[in-house]
């Protein structure tokens, strides 16, 4: 018997179930590029479309898991040595946690975990996991790689708009009984011909690329492992061979880096005086990519005309955090993951990732982060140990 410790955002303020807008969730045959879509064994647990990512939800998990003799328990409770996922961690063999409510497996929590055996994120993203720790301990680390990469790039696109366009506070104005048109065309731009660049071209980097190219505007990109000479011509994107390079002409910047200890603050007052004066910052990767009071800096000089994304640091964010507060920002909770379109492919692939590995067969390689005290499979191209 398994111990399984999963950690979930709580449930909404207004009660569980919620009440749907619509009744169910498109469907989609596979990923883009091919990849198979996650493919657990026997029924889910849930209704595709269902609210499964909150604590309620149980990301649909418990009718397998009880029904073949394995514990689950299920907490939003997670921070502070008398959290109840600390009570809860010397003897689980199995957490579970999500990118936008992380519990966050630090070196000294993995060494209190003494039976810990894979560390599974229900989404994309396992940095909240020291992964040189879990390496040296042999834990698995998993992910559902791809399953919500579309919803982050939706999110992402949407940000940009919002911001070149002045949507939000043209939207108080409306709301406030407000008809204040100069005040809003003030700070209100079109994106068409402007220059748009990702750092960043992983799926998700990529994908906005793709959604971007229809709205006429100049492409840019930096990745550190360039695309095909045939997809930068498909796209007609230029490529920068670093960071400071792609800052200094891109009207908007989207970041896109995953995060580790190099890429840590990358966005930070040296690279922002780099930055074209009135570009916007649009960040649906990581918080700790930024360096927090820096941005605030940028935005009140003017060297930013905008920021916007749903990732901070920590998570949750506390209420005095300078980014619910600093001029012109587009900042949401981290939800750009977990639509209730991503949440029903990431908890089938949370489901299939279980599987597998309670039953003795191999997991994926696209979902393996960690695997044999090394990087491996999705996770030997997007992280570095430290």
């Amino acid at each position: 018997m398994a111990k399984v410790l999963c950690v979930l955002y709580p449930d909404p303020v207004t009660g569980y179930p919620p009440s749907y807008a619509r009744a169910n969730v498109p469907t989609i045959s596979s990923y883009p590029g091919g990849q198979r879509l996650p493919a657990p064994q026997g029924a889910l647990g849930f209704r595709p479309g269902e609210l499964v990512g909150c604590v309620s939800g149980e990301l649909g998990l418990r009718c397998y898991l009880e029904s073949n003799g394995h514990e689950l328990v299920v907490t939003s409770d997670k921070d502070g040595p008398d959290s109840e996922f600390e009570g809860h961690l010397p003897d689980a063999d199995i957490v579970i946690s999500q990118p936008f409510w992380p519990a966050y497996l630090t070196r000294e929590r993995i060494a209190k975990a003494e039976t810990l055996k894979l560390a599974l994120t229900a989404g994309i993203g396992s940095d909240h996991v020291d992964l040189q720790a879990a390496a040296e301990r042999g834990i698995i680390v998993a992910e559902e790689t791809f399953s919500n990469s579309i919803s982050v790039a939706e999110h992402a696109v949407m940000t940009a708009l919002a911001l070149v366009r002045n949507y939000l506070p043209a939207h108080r104005y409306a709301m406030s009984g407000g008809w204040n048109i100069a005040d809003c065309a003030s700070r209100s731009y079109d994106i068409e011909g402007m220059h748009f660049g990702t750092i960043g071209a992983g799926r998700i980097g990529l994908a906005i690329l793709r959604r971007m190219k229809p709205f006429d505007v100049h492409l840019h990109y930096y990745d550190p492992h360039r695309l095909s000479p045939e997809l930068e011509k498909e796209l007609g994107v230029t490529y920068h061979a670093s960071a400071e390079s792609l800052v200094q002409v891109c009207d908007v910047i989207n970041l896109q880096s995953p995060l580790y200890p190099s890429t840590e603050h990358m966005f930070n007052d040296e690279l922002l005086s780099h930055v074209k004066r009135g570009a916007y910052l649009i960040n649906c990767a990581r918080g700790k990519l930024c360096d927090t009071d820096a941005i605030v800096r940028a935005l009140e000089s003017g060297r930013l005309a905008g920021y916007g994304g749903d990732v901070w640091f920590p998570q949750p964010a506390p209420a005095d955090h300078p980014w619910r507060s600093m001029p012109n920002e587009g900042m949401t909770p981290h939800i750009s993951g977990t639509s209730l379109s991503a949440q029903a492919r990431y908890a089938a692939g949370t489901l299939e990732i279980l599987q597998c590995f309670l039953e003795g067969r191999p997991i994926r390689p696209e979902y393996l982060i960690v695997d044999g005290g090394k990087l491996a499979g999705a996770g030997a191209g997007s992280y570095k140990l430290s």
